[in-house]
């Protein structure tokens, strides 16, 4: 497959979004897409998904859209399911619906050449048999099971219903069915968005190799430094492009800025002083001829665009003169979460200055945690004890994504009511909301803005303990660097949610992890704990030191019934592959035994199958 697109531009109503698009994309290009919130990353998705969107751009090159190759585009939009009332395993086996089709008909074929060998019903099971091969007939089931076990799905959530799943979860599954349908262009917006670190991580596993054409739009750093190996820039309408991962992106495009800046403050100098000699003897009969050629030197010149700086506005907050709270800021005894049953107990003290990152998987405790912390959800049991002088601030990433009728300045007022009109100006102001700005309805901001405005409100009080719930969702790179720049620097105590793991690398001094049904304190940060994790995962305990025997035993066992599995899977493909021969579809009896055997091994495999998985899971129990 090939897409180029030159020179081209997206209109929408009367606003042109991007001004000068060239993009090339070829099979197994893995590709980010970049830029500002606003800047026209989706909007330029969906151009590529449908290249009758683009007209000429403002380039100097000729426009035109090159498309070569028959492919299939994979594009999550948004999550939708046509019924919330069937069940993971159901919803997950449609993308494979062509293939349990061409089962059911091989079955009946099977079935009918016991009594009918024509060859009219040999050839249709012959060419079957070919294409479900073909087509992964004999993987796709492993396949499925394999990633739904990767992304965190039991085999007691194969049954549940998708309306009882989480909105995180929902996520999953949509990207399981998407990665499965295995399209030859993969495109992915804001793919981490609600997932957890482990899902993040295993995504970026199958991503990394994934065999076909990637396309990502993406804030997360640390997943588009482990995929991409070009990255398109968007500022200001026109695309620019960079060889690398996202790292590379970022040193590429400072020492290209400093060049062009270079090359232009040369080219400009040498412009001014061939003028000053055309100027200076354009009227001396001797010379003119010698002032003209300079004069047409310049003309001649290729000149150099004057580079524009980057981008970098983003909110601005002063919390250095916050009071200063006791020592202890809060003694947790005992202290059991949840609402009608208990997601965690614990006993941690948290003291002032320490910055608690908590990252684990979703639906497990997290966000319950810090709004019990907050005093919003009461405890099942134990206390919290607080310190004294203490300022709560208090982030929640739900709240910050409501909407309603109120303009900006109005919401912010309703918070702080003591405030002049001017002064809730300024303050909006130092988080970007300028002008008439502040006079946009709640209702069509976006995420980022509503995050801005969420945050605006609460810092405004300058607390000195901060309680934030994924407070980087929804924002843009530049915007979640200085948010990382203003937490790093902050005094007082902060303890924060996060799937962000840049920001809990460069943020947290300690960290507690929701992981295995346990929550574990580490007195460091995030760098050492993925250091230590390996050994802390080998970490048993001496009553304990039996598991490590099962464990071993399990392994063999579970070795053992892969090569069963293996072994007769070679074995069924010879029996199918045995069917097309001339001496057994012509003969009855011996195609009767054929599909006998071939009866009995589907089954027998079936059943080494299951107990593959029962012995995995108990693997990972």
């Amino acid at each position: 497959m090939k897409i180029n697109i030159k020179n081209g531009a997206v209109t929408l109503g009367i606003n042109t979004i991007l001004e000068e698009v060239n993009i090339d994309i070829n099979d197994h290009d893995k590709i980010a897409i970049v830029g500002r919130n606003g800047a026209g990353k989706t909007t330029l998705l969906r151009a590529i998904i449908n290249p009758s969107m683009f007209e000429k751009g403002l380039g100097e090159d000729d426009f035109n859209v090159t498309i070569m190759g028959k492919f299939k585009i994979g594009y999550l939009e948004q999550i939708t399911f046509s019924s919330d009332n069937i069940t993971l395993i159901e919803e997950v086996k449609k993308v494979f619906s062509n293939l349990i089709n061409m089962e059911s008909r091989i079955n009946n074929l099977v079935a009918e050449m016991n009594t009918n060998n024509s060859p009219e019903v040999i050839e249709e099971y012959t060419e079957l048999l070919e294409n479900y091969k073909l087509q992964g007939g004999y993987s796709y089931q492993k396949e499925y099971e394999s990633l739904l076990k990767k992304f965190g799905f039991s085999d007691l959530d194969k049954e549940k219903t998708l309306k009882e799943f989480s909105g995180g979860e929902r996520t999953k599954i949509a990207f399981i069915k998407l990665l499965l349908s295995k399209p030859d262009l993969l495109i992915l917006d804001e793919p981490t968005n609600h997932l957890d670190i482990k899902t993040i991580e295993a995504l970026e596993d199958y991503l990394k190799d994934y065999p076909k054409t990637l396309i990502i739009v993406s804030h997360d750093r640390m997943f588009l430094d482990n995929i991409v190996d070009t990255v398109y820039e968007i500022d200001y309408g026109k695309t620019y492009k960079y060889k690398g991962n996202y790292s590379n992106y970022e040193k590429e495009k400072k020492l290209r800025y400093e060049k062009t800046l270079k090359d232009y403050e040369f080219q400009q100098k040498e412009i001014k002083r061939l003028r000053s000699i055309y100027e200076r003897f354009r009227f001396k009969p001797t010379k003119a001829k010698m002032a003209l050629s300079k004069l047409k030197q310049i003309e001649r010149m290729d000149l150099i665009e004057k580079p524009r700086k980057e981008d970098l506005k983003t909110f601005q907050t002063n919390l250095k003169e916050i009071t200063k709270s006791s020592q202890m800021v809060m003694n947790l005894k005992d202290l059991s979460i949840g609402y009608d049953r208990s997601l965690a107990t614990l006993n941690l003290e948290i003291l002032r200055g320490e910055k608690l990152g908590i990252i684990g998987e979703n639906g497990i405790g997290k966000s319950t945690l810090i709004k019990t912390l907050a005093g919003l959800i009461k405890p099942l049991n134990g206390d919290i004890l607080y310190g004294t002088n203490l300022k709560i601030g208090y982030f929640d990433q739900n709240l910050a994504m409501q909407s309603n009728d109120n303009t900006v300045i109005e919401e912010f007022r309703c918070e702080l009511p003591d405030l002049s009109y001017e002064e809730a100006r300024k303050a909006l102001g130092s988080f970007l909301f300028k002008d008439d700005d502040v006079d946009k309805l709640i209702n069509v901001l976006s995420g980022g803005e509503k995050v801005r405005l969420q945050l605006c409100k609460i810092l405004y009080h300058k607390p000195n303990v901060l309680i934030l719930d994924e407070p980087t969702n929804h924002m843009d790179i530049v915007g979640k660097e200085h948010l990382e720049d203003i937490l790093k620097e902050y005094t007082g105590t902060l303890i924060f949610v996060t799937h962000d793991r840049y920001l809990v690398k460069k943020v947290a001094s300690s960290l507690l992890v929701f992981e295995n049904n346990e929550v574990k304190y580490y007195r460091y940060g995030y760098e050492e704990y993925l250091e230590k994790r390996i050994d802390i995962k080998e970490e048993v305990k001496p009553q304990k030191e039996k598991v490590k025997v099962n464990t071993y035993n399990l392994n063999k066992e579970i070795k053992q019934i892969e090569k069963e599995i293996t072994k007769g899977e070679k074995e069924l493909k010879e029996l199918k592959e045995s069917v097309y021969k001339e001496d057994v579809y012509s003969n009855n009896d011996k195609l009767k035994e054929v599909n006998e055997k071939i009866e009995d091994l589907e089954k027998t495999l079936k059943n080494l199958n299951k107990t593959w998985e029962e012995l995995l899971t108990k693997m990972n129990d």
